[in-house]
């Protein structure tokens, strides 16, 4: 039986390109994961079921997978493949990441996003099986606050970032009704001009990481820091959420909290948006883009090589991932 049960286990993870991670505490460091990614069941593969794709799939897919570093490409030999991955835990089911009263931490490369591009890393609250939504199994069961065929939960936006801007933001939810917009922190338009791009105070020319840390007080999610790690050196000034919202209207950090506790799905994403040109995060007062320097036609004809890279993704015990 154990035979048995391994065996399944190996083919159902052998199916998924292996992106290793690791799980840390404070007492005994940190314990690689044999964990690996699935590419969204409706990314534009439809007549290869998630389960069945294979190397050269994820490949079209602008998707690859070197030692503990994810690259996703937004464009592949021209056209538009953004893709979007999930954790899988070593049984095949999405690994659910339990981080109230603790923290992730992942090393970026955003050096080629442009203004317009989004490298997205972020929690959703999946179901392990892939449930719900319309379908079931890896790569199935999407859901965010911005509720996509009317499938609403929490979401946690640790990084939706380009080279230019960064914003992190949970957008709680209870029930169907989320807080769509969120409470981000974005350094710029905090104030902090300085803090954040190509050659400032963190430096998205080169490779950094970044540290979302979950505290909670009496077993409730109490605030949400962002720290930055670049060249050994820790970099305060990441910024600090308190609050997000009515408790009665969408749940707010309270609600957040109790979804972090429960286990939430890890998706990792690259995108742009016709319609807004993401001037949300980097434009105006939220970044020092200029306006319509973000458009798809724009970024295809100047950056088609646009693509982020996200590596070295640990969680545990707050104060224990960059023990390393």
């Amino acid at each position: 039986m154990v035979a048995s049960l391994l065996a399944s286990i190996t083919q159902a993870t052998d199916q998924y390109p292996l992106l290793p991670t690791w799980k840390c505490t404070s007492s005994g460091g940190c314990i690689k994961q044999n964990t690996s990614i699935v590419l969204d069941a409706n990314a534009g593969l439809a007549s290869h079921p998630a389960g069945s794709r294979t190397a050269a799939d994820y490949a079209a897919m602008g998707i690859s997978t070197s030692g503990n570093a994810l690259t996703l490409y937004h464009y592949v030999k021209g056209v538009s493949a953004s893709p979007r991955v999930y954790l899988l835990g070593p049984d095949g089911k999405y690994e659910m990441m339990s981080l109230l009263n603790a923290e992730l931490s992942v090393d970026v490369d955003y050096s080629t996003l442009p203004c317009g591009e989004n490298g997205a890393f972020y929690l959703s609250e999946m179901k392990a099986d892939g449930s719900g939504g319309g379908g079931s199994g890896p790569g199935n069961g999407y859901c965010d606050a911005q509720c996509p065929q009317g499938y609403c939960c929490n979401e946690m936006d640790i990084l939706e970032a380009n080279a230019l801007a960064t914003a992190m933001t949970p957008h709680p939810c209870k029930g169907n009704t989320c807080d769509k917009g969120g409470c981000g922190y974005n350094p710029y338009a905090s104030g902090q001009k300085n803090f954040y791009g190509p050659g400032k105070t963190v430096d998205t020319s080169k490779v950094f990481t970044v540290v979302t840390q979950f505290a909670a007080t009496g077993g409730k999610l109490s605030s949400i820091t962002r720290k930055y790690i670049q060249n050994g050196r820790e970099i305060d000034g990441g910024g600090t959420i308190t609050s997000c919202g009515s408790e009665s209207t969408t749940g707010g950090l309270t609600g957040m909290g109790q979804a972090l506790a429960s286990g939430m799905v890890l998706a990792m994403s690259i995108w742009n948006d016709a319609s807004q040109e993401m001037a949300w995060l980097d434009e105006g007062a939220d970044g020092p883009c200029a306006a319509g320097s973000g458009t798809p036609a724009t970024i295809l004809a100047q950056h088609p090589n646009t693509h982020v890279v996200f590596s070295n993704i640990r969680w545990g015990d707050i104060g224990s991932t960059t023990k390393h």
